[in-house]
């Protein structure tokens, strides 16, 4: 079988991960998970209009959480749904790897990642960015935009920050997943 993105970006690592990061990451086609998540967002004008530009959700304290995600030998795609329906606020991300790189597209920013597993923890540095896939921004840019994902109680769990030079905070969200549908009553 084709290996998916994850254990083409992170090799033998992927093997050494908590069971809920394998299994999240290590299957092929559909799959759905559900849980909750906390959004914070930063409060500037700059900041505000640069996390709507990338598609960022809205601020939300322990609210339902859904992340279909596609796997395919392409790469993935993610589509988030933060809240409940009918606001719900929607995110969408295509990742596939390039030069040993994840690469996210996020509204008009292409971000290139490096990923790193340790102790049990997969880690997102950026490593550079495009704006609308062409031109190049500066990774240094992107300092303070961290991602980690780990196992929790038995659950995939994450955190997300997000902030840029002389803007400020724009998103720092937080929460976890386990494998399954959404409420059955979410209209889903």
């Amino acid at each position: 079988m084709t290996p998916t993105l994850y254990q083409t970006l992170l090799g033998a690592a992927f093997f050494r991960l908590p069971d809920t990061l394998r299994s999240l990451h290590g299957a092929h086609g559909t799959s759905r998970h559900a849980g909750q998540v906390t959004v914070e967002r930063g409060t500037g004008l700059l900041s505000r209009l640069c996390a709507r530009l990338a598609g960022l959700p809205p601020a939300m304290v322990d609210a339902p959480l859904t992340v279909d995600f596609a796997s395919g030998p392409r790469g993935e795609i993610w589509a988030r749904v933060f809240g409940a329906p009918p606001a719900a606020s929607r995110m969408r991300s295509r990742l596939w790897h390039h030069d040993g790189q994840l690469r996210e597209w996020r509204g008009p920013l292409q971000l290139h990642f490096v990923l790193h597993a340790w102790e049990g923890r997969i880690f997102w540095n950026v490593a550079g960015a495009r704006l609308l896939g062409v031109l190049p921004l500066p990774a240094a840019l992107f300092r303070e935009v961290r991602c980690n994902e780990r196992e929790v109680d038995g659950r995939y769990a994450f955190e997300v920050e997000a902030a840029l030079p002389l803007i400020g905070p724009l998103v720092r969200y937080h929460g976890w997943l386990l494998p399954g549908p959404a409420d059955p009553g979410d209209g889903r």
